[in-house]
């Protein structure tokens, strides 16, 4: 039996045959009789040999093992977590959750199910790989899995959720051609890339021993947000997972990533100006620098081309040149393996069909892998992701931005094209150049890129298989859709400003970005426009200039938009298509949600001027300019106040 309460032992047990132990849990906070959630924290998945090592799966443990706290987390600087500056919450509403922090003991995960399943269930499983660069834990109260888990029960569609730690920064991404030579001879494949690999092995645990705790390891969804989710496409594009594939779908959620990862040459050379104030010569010296100093460098580092963590035939860069239709359905139908999206109601899971005949490389540079896995996938961003960078972006002078444009395109034509699309120029009153160039930063970061990678993946499947939305319903502290924010509404753990109760929302019209409003069924298109509702709860018609100052975010909106985000991914969880793949789905603004036609898209995001500004500089000076534009001014040419 799984979960049950024992006489002597008040906490939920699982016995565990294949780990011959005994797991202890608790009842999580959330757990109602109706919905009852149990919660196992703590579980340690794998070991770390060494700093700027391999980990190996762990599959000894003791007869009993505690997994009443959570354990420790990756070492990493003590500033106030991404989530709480962007959600503007005061100290009193953030748990002061302490988590240790330890080099060597950081590898475990947490799993939330429901109370009453059994190794029979086959429930799906839901693995979530947290974001925040070098900041940031599995074990994070604002993405706690028991709301969303209780949601599950509640809408019929139960799943197990697992979350992970794994190491960040420089522990989890340092990469060089000396810390190649010394992983090549202690045993180690590749350099680098030890997060990746962390997050692998947990992959591999979960698929090992999953089953006793309600979960089906042949039905696991990946879903991450920021650097989470630019972490599962490294995995989508792994060798590993061409071999033996461990995720079946994957959802991506606003990724920060380098759509041209770096080579391990151009890894060292970084990583040698990082860590050139230890005077270090040697990588036995590098492991002897503290911890609490080494943690405070690399907040950028990730991903590493090392030659052995992705595929063969991987040309460097996570977008590839867009298929005409008749090599997409040459690859999909030659491909060796691929998988694909189950939507009986008898099988809730992907079915890995096998092929053997041969298919030809499109590459120009390398002889690809015969086949790639394409597991099917959702992708979107927020609307204003950049206010990650808003200091940064403030400090710029208009001077100043005209003349880093204009150095990093290398194009005056190109540069100016910029400009012009963004109304910047060397005249832009100061307080009106960030909100300018935060947009410039938005589409550089985010809504470029991510339009890119939905295209190429979209393009690898056969154009089917990829899932786009846009989230831009605004968040309740800040009023924007900003970097996140999705995440106040899928996991439902942040605490709220006093929302105001439901007002001309009650006639379900939502309106859409043009100021018309449609009806608030998810399943209406975007053709069928209706007309405003006028009525309020007192009988009086709405004077909409009068009323301007109403609250963006209400009741009614927000749990409209949380209800919505989180059947939608348990449905796909599950299996299901969850919406027609030539539509776009809205979350928001202002509780909008349904399918939406492309059209939709275009005018929800600047794509005209991705086409005339950011296509023409290709994806590697893109990705520069906005890395550049989010790390601000150089200091001697930051303004004076």
């Amino acid at each position: 039996m799984i979960a049950k309460i024992l006489d002597d032992v008040p906490e939920p047990v699982v016995l565990h045959e294949d780990l011959k132990t005994t797991f202890t849990g608790v009842v999580h906070q959330v757990s109602t009789p109706d919905a009852p959630v149990h919660q196992y924290r703590g579980i340690k998945y794998a070991t770390i040999p060494a700093r700027f090592r391999q980990s190996n799966l762990l599959t000894r443990y003791p007869p009993v093992t505690d997994c009443s706290r959570h354990g420790p987390i990756c070492p990493q600087p003590s500033f106030k977590s991404v989530e709480e500056e962007l959600f503007n919450l005061t100290e009193d509403c953030i748990p002061n959750q302490a988590l240790e922090q330890s080099e060597f003991e950081c590898l475990n995960l947490n799993i939330t199910c429901p109370a009453n399943v059994t190794p029979d269930s086959y429930l799906p499983v839901m693995l979530w790989i947290h974001g925040g660069g070098n900041r940031g834990s599995g074990a994070n109260w604002v993405t706690d899995a028991g709301p969303i888990v209780q949601k599950s029960i509640q809408v019929g569609k139960p799943v197990v959720v697992v979350s992970i730690n794994f190491r960040l920064g420089l522990l989890g991404f340092a990469a060089s051609a000396a810390l190649r030579e010394d992983n090549v001879a202690a045993g180690d494949e590749g350099v680098g890339n030890y997060g990746l690999r962390d997050q692998r092995r947990a992959m591999e645990w979960v698929h090992r021993f999953i089953q006793p705790f309600g979960g089906n390891p042949n039905n696991v969804t990946l879903f991450g947000e920021s650097t989470g989710a630019g972490d599962i496409l490294c995995h989508l594009h792994s060798a590993a997972n061409e071999v033996a594939p461990l995720f079946h779908r994957s959802i991506i959620q606003s990724a920060i990533i380098d759509l041209e990862v770096p080579t391990v040459h151009s890894a060292g050379w970084e990583l040698g100006k990082m860590l050139s104030t230890f005077r270090v010569q040697t990588v036995d010296q590098m492991r002897h620098i503290p911890v609490d100093k080494l943690v405070l460098l690399g907040q950028n580092v990730r991903a590493v081309d090392d030659g052995v963590f992705f595929r063969r035939g991987w040309t460097g860069s996570l977008v590839s040149e867009p298929e005409d239709d008749s090599s997409a359905a040459h690859h999909e139908h030659h491909s060796e393996a691929h998988l694909v999206l189950g939507l009986n109601g008898h099988s809730h899971h992907l079915k890995v069909v096998h092929h053997h005949t041969d298919s030809r490389s499109h590459s120009h540079t390398r002889t690809p892998h015969p086949f790639h896995i394409r597991q099917p996938l959702i992708i979107g961003d927020c609307g204003a992701e950049s206010l990650l960078w808003s200091l940064p972006a403030s400090l710029w002078t208009a001077a100043g931005v005209v003349k880093r444009i204009r150095a990093i395109c290398q194009s005056l034509t190109k540069a100016n094209t910029i400009l012009r699309s963004y109304d910047i120029n060397a005249a832009t009153p100061a307080d009106e150049l960030p909100d300018r160039l935060l947009e410039l930063i938005n589409d550089t970061r985010f809504a470029w890129p991510t339009e890119m990678l939905a295209s190429s993946l979209r393009s690898a499947r056969g154009g089917h298989g990829v899932w786009r939305y846009v989230f831009d319903q605004e968040g309740p502290s800040r009023g924007v859709p900003h970097h996140a924010v999705d995440l106040m509404y899928l996991f439902d753990n942040v605490p709220l400003p006093s929302l105001s109760s439901p007002s001309f929302y009650d006639c379900d019209l939502v309106p859409d970005e043009n100021g018309c409003y449609y009806s608030s069924d998810d399943d209406s298109d975007d053709e069928c426009m209706i007309t405003k509702c006028t009525s309020r709860e007192d009988g009086a018609r709405y004077d909409y200039d009068a009323d301007w100052a109403m609250p963006v975010v209400d009741d009614w909106t927000y749990s409209r938009v949380r209800n919505t985000i989180q059947e939608r991914w348990l449905a796909f969880a599950y299996g299901e298509a969850p919406w027609r793949e030539d539509k776009v789905y809205v979350f928001g603004p202002e509780g909008e949600t349904g399918e939406r036609s492309m059209r939709i898209f275009q005018a929800r995001r600047r794509t005209q001027v991705w086409k005339e500004a950011l296509e023409p500089l290709g994806t590697s000076l893109v990705q520069k300019l906005g890395v550049e534009l989010c790390n601000g001014p150089p200091a001697d040419s930051r303004p004076r106040w």
